[in-house]
């Protein structure tokens, strides 16, 4: 992890050193091992440098090369390096010495603005061409790493891996987005370019961008293909080819100077990265992984060290431990708040805090996260409804009854949720032998009666479309014009239902028109676990989590690396056949088959994971009470524009007397409203 920012004068006007310095020096958390500037007339790089890889204790950034006359500064870690340094022909130098911005540097003389279609790792990085005036600037597959910009045209463009060094120039101004503020209350962060503040953008994941005195153009360089499927022989052959590629992502992220810490839940996403991770360190550099583990001495529900302790037990870790049961989700906000930029939406934000601040502590630069393994590998439990849509029924019962147990859920919500709709289309389509199969199976099941299962489901359906046909064909024989509107929505009908949000303000932002369009956008339920897979894994949360994640290290000068944000695995995970994803009850198969024998058996074939809620109840309504009290009581005033404070107090209200807090629905409102007035009060935007 390293910062990098940039300015260039669209006037042609020279930029000032100091202005470069100035933001610089707030990304001072992003790395203490150097900090330098370079410029040239209308156009300056800066970097600060945080050492984590052997070869970047060689790297000096912002870089330039004179034969080319290219200059770059990025934040890199390029995955690829025997591939590309081969490719590109290094052939006179030592593998050891060639860091990974001169290859960057090198793919794009050889490939141009294709150059990251070539690049695997995470990377944010800025190419200046001074031959023919332009910046060239390019993102990762998934938005690991930041990518921030102001630009007004014909003006200025200026760029950085945080937000708050944009502000450090007093061309940038400091305005609140308030298109942000109600996608935030709605809980839609579907869009990746925009921020809490106007015009401040994000360049999205998987994207470049050129920069010229005219114009700013930016292209998608890869997607995910939705289409794609994998056959292989065996479940041992997808098990093999799994265990090969994860071990080849985590490998990847072992590449350091320093000694590697790795985030241990207890879960089998985080097991699996320390266990792999620890056999490779062992091997090959004959040194121990350190693992630090939240555990939980008064909330007993929500300690995991079972789990933690069976890949502990098994040796060759370094173990270390915080509490999770000390400080609560409104604890040490002012110091988050410095950091991070924006409102965060999650109320897990401190456990993050809290290893990585103990992480520093024991001197810790790089620490793996087993960050949303469950999305890349896929529970899978989508393929109930692929079973039931296909009429394997027998199939669906089966998978459905041993889902139940592992992961608390009853077989006759299983049905409802996943086979219901399935089971009624069979009967009105007339496919008689699924519906019929169907029919028997619920029976058994359920013990619902055949005879009310064929004439509710059956015979009723079949004569109402029956009915509807003749009737039809009666108006239209008569010349009666008849119009219907199933499914559409009027002008003046509204998608935001949603009391808290104020609705003089939902108009001005036109928040119901973009609803409308991501409804538009999602309209579709997806048919098959891919189609499902696919969807969770472009969502726009996913790259504003990354964000935040980074921020969440980047405070502590450590820098977190997902092994399960790898492109190729997630490439080989989506294009797996359903039955990899779920089998005989259990999610992520392919994953338990392929760490046979690396995990612990206790947490390989372990169901669900802790929840956490009773933690967060604890923190926020006992540990955090009084500052609680406080934010609903005045800084929640802060929000009157966006909210309706009426409706938001008698929820409070509601919650508080509520026995069981965290169970009722509405409480994500109430913490929406408490962290986003916080951060208003803390930030001082103006609107």
């Amino acid at each position: 992890m390293s910062g990098i920012v940039g300015i260039h004068s669209l006037e042609g006007a020279d930029i000032y050193r100091k202005d470069l310095e100035k933001m610089v020096d707030i990304l001072a958390h992003r790395g203490s091992d150097g900090a330098d500037t370079w410029v040239n007339g209308s156009i300056g790089l800066g970097h600060r440098m945080l050492w984590t890889t052997p070869e970047s204790l060689l790297e000096k950034l912002p870089f330039f090369d004179q034969t080319s006359e290219l200059v770059i500064t990025s934040d890199a870690r390029i995955d690829n390096r025997e591939e590309l340094i081969d490719i590109l022909q290094f052939n006179s130098c030592s593998v050891e010495t060639i860091t990974d911005s001169q290859l960057i540097l090198a793919a794009y003389k050889k490939w141009g603005h294709s150059c990251p279609e070539y690049l695997l790792g995470d990377f944010a990085f800025v190419i200046w061409n001074q031959h023919n005036q332009s910046l060239f600037c390019a993102r990762d597959h998934f938005g690991v790493k930041p990518f921030y910009y102001y630009y007004k045209p014909g003006k200025t463009f200026t760029f950085a891996s945080e937000i708050k060094a944009l502000f450090t120039l007093k061309q940038v101004p400091r305005h609140l987005n308030e298109t942000r503020m109600g996608d935030y209350l709605a809980f839609m962060m579907e869009d990746q370019v925009i921020t809490s503040y106007q015009n401040i953008l994000r360049l999205p994941p998987a994207h470049c961008m050129v920069v010229s005195q005219q114009s700013i153009q930016l292209c998608s360089y890869w997607s995910l293909d939705p289409n794609r499927e994998i056959k292989l022989p065996s479940n041992e052959a997808y098990a093999e080819e799994f265990r090969r590629i994860f071990t080849e992502a985590v490998r990847c992220r072992l590449r350091s100077a320093f000694p590697i810490i790795s985030h241990l839940s207890g879960g089998l996403d985080s097991s699996a990265i320390t266990c792999v991770a620890r056999s490779i360190l062992a091997q090959e550099m004959k040194i121990p992984l350190h693992t630090i583990s939240t555990i939980y001495n008064k909330i007993k529900e929500c300690d995991e060290r079972p789990y933690i302790n069976a890949v502990i037990d098994q040796g060759g870790l370094t173990p270390h431990f915080v509490d999770g049961d000390v400080l609560g989700p409104l604890s040490n906000l002012d110091m988050i708040f410095e950091y991070e930029d924006e409102a965060f939406l999650g109320p897990s934000h401190f456990y993050p805090w809290l290893v990585n601040r103990e992480s520093k502590q024991l001197g810790m630069r790089i620490a793996l996260d087993g960050f949303d393994g469950d999305t890349t590998v896929s529970h899978g439990i989508t393929r109930l409804k692929e079973l039931a849509s296909q009429g394997k029924w027998e199939t669906f019962f089966h998978e459905a009854k041993a889902v139940s147990p592992n992961y608390d859920v009853s077989v006759a919500n299983l049905f409802q949720t996943y086979a219901f709709a399935s089971f009624q289309k069979q009967a009105q389509q007339g496919q008689l032998l699924a519906f019929l199969k169907a029919v028997q199976l619920i029976h058994k099941n359920f013990g619902v009666s055949r005879q009310h299962l064929l004439i509710n489901y059956g015979v009723k359906p079949i004569w109402g479309q029956m009915r509807q046909f003749i009737k039809g064909l009666f108006r239209k024989h008569c010349n009666i014009q008849h119009t219907t509107q199933y499914g559409n929505l009027s002008q003046s009908s509204s998608v935001l239902n949603q009391p808290l949000i104020n609705s003089d303000f939902a108009e001005e932002i036109n928040l119901n028109e973009r609803l409308l369009k991501m409804m538009e956008l999602n309209s579709k339920a997806p048919e098959s676990l891919r189609q499902e897979h696919w969807q969770s894994l472009t969502v726009g949360l996913m790259a504003y989590t990354l964000e935040q994640m980074d921020q969440y290290a980047a405070m502590f000068s450590v820098e977190s690396r997902h092994p399960f944000m790898d492109k190729r695995l997630v490439e080989f995970c989506l294009a797996l056949p359903s039955e990899q994803k779920l089998f005989n009850g259990y999610g992520r198969m392919v994953m338990r088959r392929a760490l046979e024998g690396i995990l612990p058996e206790k947490v390989q074939w372990r169901g669900g994971k802790a929840d956490m809620s009773a933690n967060f109840d604890d923190g926020l309504f006992n540990r955090n009470r009084q500052i609680l009290d406080e934010v609903m009581s005045s800084k929640i005033k802060n929000l009157e524009k966006y909210v309706n404070l009426e409706y938001l107090q008698t929820m409070y209200q509601k919650i508080i007397l509520s026995e069981n807090k965290t169970n009722n629905n509405e409480w994500i409102i109430i913490w929406q409203s408490i962290i986003l007035a916080l951060w208003l009060d803390y930030k001082k935007i103006t609107p």
